[in-house]
């Protein structure tokens, strides 16, 4: 296994079946998904920008017109579903909740609210003189 290949073959056939498949059209050679996937995996663990994505996994557009595409028409949330009930029926998902009920209180200055204390006026306005 390479570097560059991020899916044991258990996981993608798991989410290949709602990828696009080669629809017999005429044009450019459909590329392959695997990769396609693979590199936008890579690009979201590494952290890196599109342009910098090895060419391993093909030119960096294709790979993202492929991300945008799959976000756009709801595979993404598809493929998520299927992974997170597969999770869940293997028992690798703990449900358990944590509420934090602590309260961050910030400092009176942090805020934007402006408050009419007076200030000055409040503090020497009376006329009276200290002795």
């Amino acid at each position: 296994m390479s570097r560059f290949q991020l899916l044991s073959d258990d996981q993608w056939a798991l989410i290949a079946p709602f990828l696009p498949s080669r629809t017999g059209r005429q044009g450019r050679p459909f590329s392959d998904a695997r990769a396609i996937v693979e590199g936008i995996i890579y690009r979201y663990r590494c952290g890196i920008a599109w342009r910098d994505l090895p060419r391993e996994f093909g030119p960096w557009q294709t790979v993202w017109r492929w991300h945008r595409n799959l976000a756009g028409d709801g595979t993404w949330d598809q493929i998520h579903q299927r992974l997170l009930a597969a999770a869940d029926r293997d028992g690798k998902i703990g449900w358990t909740v944590s509420v934090d009920s602590s309260i961050a209180r910030a400092h009176q200055h942090a805020t934007n609210v402006t408050r009419p204390t007076g200030g000055w006026i409040e503090l020497h306005g009376s006329g009276r003189r200290a002795a």
